[in-house]
């Protein structure tokens, strides 16, 4: 009896691993033919998995890839990155759309991983190489990007903290422009405290903190935009707001995109279908840009009598780019007072 059910359960055995070793046979068949399919010419891969609306089911529609002409706009938050973000979104061949929120995190995710060395060493022998997430970088970039909007001829990013990654961006989509937006520190901070906008890592009860983080950001993001050389363009946000269609002209020169008048008229297109598109958050603040640029002003900029007296800056310490002067000089940077 015990002998019968010993031979029945080998039996059985027998089945079961003539079955795993078919179907594991059948499976690794087909993962070869689609490994050569992927192989062959054509428009596959990331540029495949990116043809969005245009024509999405013909061949020769418009496929994204890492040569194409992105735009990413940065800066502190509070800086006017939503105000010029709005304004390029009413060119009709531009589309930024609203922050994803992802970009930043997943670019510090990657500088993280560099800088650590045991990290990377880890990596490495794991065969998780420099350009293995190099291109897993893109290809994620380019996904939320492409595809958390409408199609468009021109794609930008608005992530303020992404250009703490400049360089890096500038190496994976060789052809990427950058818009550092900058706004007198002193006006930034006091705007977010006052309007109680979290940023991680800024102390909001202390000025003194939120001018430190805003330092270093600033610093980051400038330093990076001078060795980007033609790729960078700094936009001071007070000379935006006076002169509009001069720096908007400018700028649009500097991306190689056409000029259209809408840009100044972005408020005529926010909520409208192609138009300029807002948070619901966004559009209950009164500080968001939803009325004329010329409406804004720069009497929003009260920092001067609501903050605290011992922000006044010791001296005018600037800092001045080293090369193109056609760029402004970044405002005054706030340094704490001796004690």
């Amino acid at each position: 009896m015990i002998g019968k059910l010993k031979q029945n359960l080998l039996v059985a055995c027998l089945v079961i691993s003539s079955v795993t070793v078919l179907y594991l046979g059948r499976h690794a068949m087909e993962c070869h033919h689609r490994i050569e399919e992927r192989s062959q010419p054509g428009p596959v891969g990331l540029g495949a998995t990116l043809r969005t609306g245009y024509n999405a089911s013909a061949a020769g529609g418009p496929v994204y890839n890492k040569d194409m002409p992105l735009v990413f706009i940065g800066g502190v938050p509070r800086s006017g990155t939503t105000l010029m973000r709005a304004m390029l979104d009413a060119h009709p061949a531009v589309r930024c759309g609203e922050e994803t929120r992802v970009i930043p995190r997943i670019l510090a995710m990657k500088q993280m991983w560099s800088r650590s060395g045991r990290e990377k060493m880890r990596l490495d022998e794991a065969g998780v190489t420099d350009e293995v997430l190099d291109s897993a970088m893109q290809a994620f970039l380019l996904e939320i990007i492409v595809k958390h909007g409408e199609p468009a001829p021109f794609l930008c990013n608005k992530d303020p903290f992404a250009l703490k990654s400049l360089s890096y961006l500038a190496k994976i989509f060789p052809r990427a422009k950058f818009i550092l937006m900058i706004r007198d520190g002193r006006a930034s901070v006091h705007s977010m405290i006052s309007r109680k906008v979290t940023i991680a890592g800024f102390d909001l009860g202390s000025y003194r903190d939120c001018l430190t983080k805003w330092n270093r950001a600033i610093e980051t993001m400038y330093t990076q935009c001078l060795e980007a050389a033609d790729k960078c363009l700094a936009v001071h946000y007070e000379q935006l707001v006076l002169h509009p269609e001069r720096w908007m002209r400018t700028l649009l020169r500097f991306l190689d995109i056409p000029w259209n008048d809408a840009v100044l008229h972005h408020e005529e297109l926010i909520g409208k279908a192609g138009g300029v598109s807002l948070s619901n958050t966004l559009t209950s603040s009164p500080s968001q840009p939803q009325g004329s640029i010329r409406t804004l002003g720069l009497s929003q900029d009260t920092w001067l009598q609501r903050a605290p007296a011992h922000l006044e800056m010791p001296g005018q310490q600037v800092l001045r780019p080293r090369r193109e002067p056609h760029r402004l000089t970044i405002p005054a940077i706030w340094r704490p007072p001796a004690h």
